[in-house]
């Protein structure tokens, strides 16, 4: 079968497709911690190993199943199944009409997250967004040994998925810094850093202050770095129909 000629447009799904000003990521720190704490660390150790796991794997479950033999997916019920998604998100019209605004005779659109598939399709139905999707690339908790950005083969993996070949037709957006650096890495040919400058954040367990410490891509080749999904419609004016 002939490869579809298209590109692909890679879009991460939390704090990328809604804000950071949700505070999701907060909300879903308090479930890790807990989690850790449940495995019978105190608090100061079960704090250090989420922040040195996040930072390790770019996920703190990769660290956990590695180390401590637990199920991937009572963490998904316990940690992303209870996040409140339905107070804390709504539709956003512009989101859609960004995505609806994507011309598809040149590209194709898939969303590519860390999350579990339960997670990713329910944040997606909630934003009203499904639709817009060809497909999702998650992350497979029932596998063992499954692998999660920023590590190269859950990008060769996400290129197989959609039968895409050639990598600099890859198109990507993401909030994480080391995740973007890793595809450009790879040969994804044009990859963007979305950063909500002054939002807090929580990362591996630590709040922080986007824009401080130099955590843009910013001074990474080839990566363009966006404050509002908006500015795709610029730094990307060739994929867009209106």
């Amino acid at each position: 079968m002939l490869e579809d000629p298209r590109m692909v447009v890679w879009f991460d799904i939390d704090n990328t497709l809604y804000s950071a000003s949700t505070k999701i990521s907060q909300a879903m720190g308090k479930r890790i911690h807990a989690y850790f704490v449940s495995l019978g660390l105190n608090e100061e150790e079960a704090s250090e190993l989420h922040l040195k796991y996040y930072t390790q794997y770019g996920l703190a479950l990769r660290g956990l199943t590695r180390y401590h033999e637990i199920d991937p997916l009572d963490f998904d019920q316990k940690c992303d199944g209870t996040l409140p998604l339905e107070d804390l998100l709504q539709p956003n019209p512009k989101v859609r009409k960004l995505l609806e605004d994507l011309d598809r005779t040149k590209v194709r659109v898939w969303a590519l997250t860390n999350a579990y598939k339960n997670h990713a399709n329910r944040v997606l139905t909630i934003l009203n967004l499904r639709d817009q999707f060809e497909g999702v690339v998650f992350c497979d908790y029932e596998q063992p040994n499954f692998t999660c950005k920023p590590e190269p083969e859950y990008y060769h993996n996400a290129m197989k998925q959609t039968g895409i070949t050639d990598p600099s037709k890859c198109l990507f957006v993401d909030d994480s810094k080391q995740n973007v650096i890793s595809a450009r890495k790879l040969g994804w040919g044009r990859c963007v850093h979305f950063h909500e400058h002054g939002l807090e954040t929580m990362e591996g367990g630590k709040l922080k202050t986007l824009g401080q410490n130099g955590d843009t891509a910013a001074d990474t080749d080839c990566i363009q770095v966006i404050y509002d999904l908006e500015e795709l419609r610029v730094v990307w004016p060739d994929i867009f129909s209106k």
